[in-house]
């Protein structure tokens, strides 16, 4: 069944989701409607890399809204939807020179509908095997139910006492009031009438004495469970919430925090209603030394600074600003829309609806020389409610928030003047609100995490290294000029956040075995990685020595390039993609294994495998590194499934057997496999050359790139680096006329390290290669130079 038919389908409360979801103006619900089969039918990740894709996508979109707008037409359906469906098309132009931008924008509408079916499901099945979710629970959190509990006890027992107590008074006061009217001149029984009612006065001064001790105590108990909620619990839960939003597999979920919130702030509401019934006893009765008069303003002072604190500390954001097609939360774009969730922990019924949060930026503001100011644009005002929560809590979720920057104010004098960049200099979010109830008031407010804010999509990377940075290191969220004396990171500490960043990408983090290659390429070879430390400026400023690019800039172009990869790459939990090829000489011929390249910009992934000479010697061979181009063509898995090399006997061999240490391929990989393989295979038409370095050692190596061609000999400025599978999936050039060949093979293995840009006449020139077998043409007269004996062949085959 299609993805929109199963939301059709769902519950009223996952529709309401759906319905949230489409409430802008970025992608309209109709157009999702009508155009629901094609929508889901089109490759829109790829769209969103490829400006080419993208176009074509996006005039075929164009076109299928005319053709719905005369279906209506022919249709007899109302005017409106007509009006609607031109409506659409018109605004859709604005996309005419970026495409992908619309590409990526309904490839996240798309995302976001498969997590609210996911979770339909997963509430479903949990439903249907009447499954409850146990978490499991730390010895503090068993302690703060414990005491949760005996904190409800203790106020039902202060209820019934306060029960008591005003039954005793009701008797005494009954009893005082019947001897003033009676007025009995017996002088004995007026002595016992007052013997009576002493009694009577000391044993309700004993209960008032005896309450308000009770009440102190339980103060005394709430006041230890704030503290645990507020200063750890609370804590905790904002660490974790730092962390994760840098990829950390951290449980963010309120619930929990919200229970107990809500259950001690109702125990204090209602130690706040037994005070008030104790002043409205002591205006009926009262005496001199009454305990009630005397102690009732310290009890009440210190009951409304505890639920001061609980309210102000309950006031929390929930979910961090984010763009929906940022990089991560907490980088955000000017005048660009991003979302941001906040959330009162504290749960009352009575409250739903009637909490308006306000959305302003930089209260506190740094005084420092050129820094930036902002406005918030958008709905910045909201009420609380129950509606926007999927548990029911009490939220406000602000969707459609802009930012845009002040004329004024920017470029200012400062106390500090300081160095920093856009991506270094951090605003801050922040929220107010009021709650008002039993006569409690008090003033609300939080604020996000720090954010960077750019201008262009071009600053997004860089900018997502000072969240990172920030984030793994700083604890104190509110501390604006961070970089501006920036900390160095320990290795654990940066090997961990490097592992969430794969983790994120993948379905797994790093290994012990991968952090220490990282770390080996940072800090050299070290017997103990666990002293070293990493400033932020090696981290993302400085180039990594011999290259044109920094560590963080090689590491997210390896992340981008596995996310945009097809599942084989990011689901395999067997792949270990930062390891030595040296490995491979102790395992059995045909091991392989994936590497990262280090010497490519935006990413790149080879593979190395084992083979062995007639006399035992291992011999590890290597294919020049695939980048996120190669791999947008053709899926890495069909590279590994259709990989052949020519041995002396010229007959095709894939020489990849077993994934390292000792998977056997179609194992790890067959499950990604397409049905068609070899000529048939849909990725044939990316496969343009073949071409064979056939040495008497058997081992191949690369001395020039070398080319079959129909066509014009290529120039040296486009020559081919990689060898066999070409043109435009794995060359430098796209521009080859070479004919499809129905046999995929890579025939010559380079090192991704070495220098592979020889040109044609250093090619040529060099006497130690053959000349080439003209197979192009009927003469096939070895061509001047060409010397039987040298240690080289090089054979030039025609593509069939």
């Amino acid at each position: 069944m299609a993805q929109w038919e199963k939301l059709r389908q769902l519950e009223s409360v996952y529709l309401t989701q759906v319905d949230e979801l489409y409430d802008g103006d970025a992608f309209p619900m109709d157009v999702r409607h009508y155009l629901a089969h094609w929508i889901e039918g089109q490759d829109w990740d790829r769209a969103a890399r490829d400006h080419d894709v993208a176009m074509l996508l996006f005039q075929v979109l164009l076109e299928n809204l005319d053709i719905q707008h005369s279906r209506f037409v022919q249709g007899g359906e109302s005017f409106l939807l007509q009006h609607n469906i031109r409506r659409f098309k018109q605004s859709f132009q604005r996309y005419q020179e970026e495409p992908y931008n619309l590409a990526n924008i309904i490839q996240w509408f798309l995302a976001k509908e498969k997590e609210i079916l996911q979770n339909a499901e997963l509430a479903e099945q949990v439903q249907l095997l009447q499954v409850q979710q146990n978490p499991m629970e730390t010895d503090s959190q068993r302690n703060i139910e414990r005491k949760m509990t005996d904190l409800k006890n203790k106020v039902q027992c202060m209820e019934h006492t306060v029960k008591c107590l005003e039954e005793q008074q009701d008797e005494f006061d009954f009893k005082y009031q019947t001897h003033n009217m009676e007025g009995t001149t017996n002088e004995a029984e007026k002595t016992e009438q007052m013997k009576v009612l002493q009694a009577l006065l000391n044993r309700l001064d004993a209960s008032r004495k005896s309450m308000l001790s009770g009440m102190g105590v339980l103060l005394d108990g709430v006041e230890e469970l704030l503290c645990v909620l507020v200063r750890e619990e609370l804590v905790q839960w904002q660490r974790r919430q730092q962390k994760a939003c840098i990829g950390a597999p951290d449980s963010t979920c309120l619930d929990q925090l919200e229970k107990w919130f809500t259950t001690e702030a109702e125990c204090l509401f209602q130690v706040r209603k037994f005070l008030k019934k104790l002043e409205e006893l002591m205006g009926k009765v009262t005496y001199e030394h009454d305990p009630v008069k005397k102690q009732k303003p310290a009890l009440q002072k210190r009951v409304d600074s505890l639920l001061t604190s609980l309210l102000k500390s309950a006031f929390v954001v929930e979910t961090q600003p984010s763009m929906p097609q940022g990089k991560g939360p907490l980088v955000l774009r000017t005048n660009v829309q991003f979302s941001v969730k906040t959330r009162f922990l504290v749960k009352f019924p009575e409250l739903n609806h009637a909490m308006k949060v306000n959305v302003s930026m930089d209260r506190e503001a740094p005084l420092v020389k050129g820094y930036r100011r902002f406005n918030v644009l958008g709905t910045n005002s909201k009420a609380l409610n129950m509606a926007e929560s999927m548990s029911g809590g009490m939220v406000a979720d602000f969707r459609h928030l802009t930012l845009k920057e002040q004329k004024s104010g920017g470029g200012g004098k400062g106390i500090h003047d300081l160095s920093l960049s856009v991506t270094e200099e951090l605003h801050i979010i922040n929220f107010n609100t009021e709650f008002l109830l039993h006569d409690m008031s008090v003033s609300l407010e939080t604020s996000s995490l720090p954010v960077v804010i750019i201008s262009n999509s071009s600053q997004q990377q860089s900018a997502w290294a000072s969240i990172l940075w920030f984030n793994m290191l700083c604890l104190e969220p509110k501390n604006l000029l961070f970089f501006a004396n920036c900390p160095v990171a320990t290795w654990p500490q940066l090997g961990e956040m490097l592992s969430w960043q794969f983790l994120s990408s993948t379905t797994r983090g790093l290994d012990s075995n991968q952090l220490d290659m990282i770390a080996h390429k940072l800090f050299g070879k070290q017997q103990s990685y666990d002293a070293c430390n990493i400033s932020w400026t090696k981290f993302s400023k400085e180039n990594v020595p011999n290259t044109n690019f920094t560590f963080w800039v090689w590491f997210d172009g390896i992340l981008f390039m596995v996310k945009m990869t097809h599942y084989s790459l990011r689901l395999c939990d067997r792949l270990k993609l930062f390891m030595d090829k040296t490995l491979l000489k102790k395992k059995q011929r045909g091991t392989f294994l994936l590497r990262f390249s280090e010497s490519i910009r935006d990413g790149g992934i080879t593979f190395s495998w084992v083979d062995y000479s007639p006399t035992g010697e291992p011999d590890v061979r290597s294919v020049q590194p695939f980048t996120k181009v190669d791999l947008g063509q053709i899926p890495f898995h069909e590279i590994i499934r259709n990989f052949q090399i020519l041995e002396e006997e010229n007959v095709p061999e894939n020489p990849l057997l077993f994934l390292y240490p000792d998977t056997p391929k179609v194992e790890a990989f067959g499950k990604y496999y397409t049905k068609k393989s070899g000529a048939d295979s849909e990725y044939i038409k990316y496969i343009r050359t073949k071409l064979v370095f056939v040495s008497k050692e058997n081992t191949l190596e690369a001395k020039s790139p070398m080319y079959s061609d129909t066509g014009p000999e290529p120039s040296p400025s486009t020559m081919n680096p990689r060898y066999g599978l070409g043109g435009e999936a794995f060359g430098e050039s796209p521009s080859l006329p070479l004919p499809l060949s129905p046999d995929p093979m890579f025939s010559a293995m380079v090192d991704p390290d070495e220098d592979l840009n020889p040109t044609l006449q250093e090619f040529l020139n060099d006497p130690n290669m053959y000349h080439c077998v003209d197979l192009l043409s009927d003469d096939t007269t070895f061509l001047e130079g060409a010397l039987p004996g040298h240690p080289f062949t090089a054979l030039l085959q025609p593509c069939e």
